[in-house]
């Protein structure tokens, strides 16, 4: 590919002047050679075979020359010989730094960045950011555009050498123009495309009416979500509401809950774009029009003498099985799950069995009693397990097996750690965590035991990647 900027060089009259003078001397020459040889008695001869001799290498480095002298480099992936037409019919991506063009082997290392930046909305600001990009040997994966009211902001995903710092590259985008940037490693789940994903989003919240903070914190990416109820626990109304179109404030998004209250959205120092907000919003109201829905799907627990019970999701549904189940527990039983007033458990479930907080376990005995109740509840970026068995259903490993289906479900939602707030005493809990076989970390304060589990990145569901990340 040849550059616009390397395809008009401009006229200098200084190389006119010098091709006429080596034109007048290639021409005095020949005349003196010619006058020499002529006067010879094989000369005719001689000038004949000259005249042929030049003519056939004059035609011989003009085919050499056409047929070598613009061929594009080799390609070091060995693509084949269809990768130069492959390539010269994407020029934006090539110039860009794609298309293997970019001087990244097959055999460099190479990172992934997400990078977002702001730019004027003006012709030819995008091209001096690809150029830059390309000057650094970066690959051009996808590329979002969010229209601002004044500007513009772009969001790439890259492919860079490993080398190269994020500063650097973050210093080289400033300089070609970008403002407000933004950048932080990727991996290989974001290599899917924003249609794709946000369809898979939609339909994973179609299907759950607790996917939709989750749905949300993967579309909107490093984000915090709370799910503010408009009625506290002890039935007070907090006075949380939003308007039905929602509210944008910068780095602040509230849409109204369709279960009553308001979901609030924060992301630090990245403000949210209008495009991000429609999408938010657009997820909202999917989850409106469906109304609550969670999967009927069972499982087998075997206990160890060879009972066999089920576990299956509960929600607010199940509200008159839990307050029996809190009927046949024991004071202290209460009192370990609940930290406080043992007469107050009961207004703890309507919250617990909303799905818009978390996702509710209950086990059933063959005859359909709801023997015990484990929860993973949503804690903005933390995600809290807490198990509430019946007493004469204690030490079978009810609670173990609920709280490893629990861990899952959190790997499964991109969770990297879940913790358990407990007391000391609370044995059983403890127990129960420690089995899980992970990383802990313990807590205590004021006699609160706070148990954290780290989980794997084959268990979070998503690998590891490194928390770096500049902003300029």
């Amino acid at each position: 590919m040849t550059s616009a900027k390397s395809a008009r060089r401009p006229h200098h009259w200084r190389r006119d002047l010098i091709e006429l003078a080596a034109l007048f001397t290639a021409v005095a020459v020949a005349d003196a050679i010619a006058n020499l040889i002529g006067h010879q008695p094989d000369g005719p001869f001689l000038l004949m075979a000259s005249a042929v001799a030049l003519v056939a290498t004059a035609a011989f480095h003009t085919w050499w020359a056409r047929r070598h002298g613009h061929a594009p480099p080799p390609d070091p992936a060995g693509s084949g010989p269809g990768g130069g037409e492959a390539d010269a019919g994407t020029g934006a991506r090539s110039e860009a730094g794609s298309g293997r063009a970019d001087g990244l082997t097959g055999s460099e290392e190479t990172v992934l960045w997400r990078l977002r930046t702001t730019v004027h909305d003006a012709p030819g600001s995008l091209a001096a950011l690809c150029l830059a990009l390309a000057g650094l040997r970066v690959d051009i994966l996808t590329l979002q555009t969010h229209p601002l009211a004044r500007g513009a902001v772009d969001e790439f995903l890259l492919r860079a050498p490993a080398p190269l710092p994020a500063q650097e590259l973050s210093r080289e985008v400033a300089a070609a123009g970008g403002t407000s940037t933004w950048i932080e490693r990727a991996d290989a789940h974001d290599l899917v495309d924003t249609p794709a994903r946000v369809l898979s989003l939609a339909t994973r919240t179609a299907l759950d009416s607790a996917e939709l903070p989750l749905a949300l914190r993967q579309l909107l990416g490093r984000c915090t979500i709370h799910s503010l109820p408009a009625v506290s626990v002890t039935g007070r109304e907090t006075g949380q509401s939003a308007p039905v179109e929602g509210v944008l404030e910068e780095t602040v998004m509230r849409l109204r809950d369709p279960s009553g209250g308001v979901i609030s959205v924060e992301r630090p120092y990245l403000p949210f774009t209008p495009t991000e907000f429609a999408r938010a919003r657009a997820l909202v109201e999917l989850d409106a029009r469906l109304g609550p829905r969670v999967p009927r799907g069972t499982d087998v627990l075997t206990l160890p003498e060879g009972e066999e019970i089920t576990v299956r999701r509960a929600d607010r549904g199940d509200l008159a099985a839990a307050r029996a189940l809190h009927d046949r527990c024991s004071p202290r039983t209460l009192g370990l799950r609940y930290h406080g007033p043992v007469k107050d458990a009961d207004r703890y479930l309507d919250h617990l069995l909303n799905p818009r907080f978390g996702r509710t376990l209950a086990v059933r005995t063959a005859s359909g009693k709801v023997v015990a109740l484990g929860h993973l509840l949503w804690d903005g970026d933390e995600t809290e397990v807490a198990l509430l068995v019946e007493d004469e259903w204690q030490r079978r490993g009810i609670g173990s097996g609920l709280l490893a289906r629990l861990v899952a479900m959190a790997g499964e939602a991109g969770c990297h750690s879940v913790y358990a707030v407990t007391q000391s005493r609370n044995t059983g809990m403890v127990a129960a965590m420690r089995g899980l076989e992970l990383p802990l970390d313990y807590q205590i304060e004021e006699g609160t035991l706070v148990i954290t589990a780290r989980l794997t990145p084959e268990q979070a569901g998503r690998p590891s990647a490194p928390a770096e990340r500049a902003r300029h």
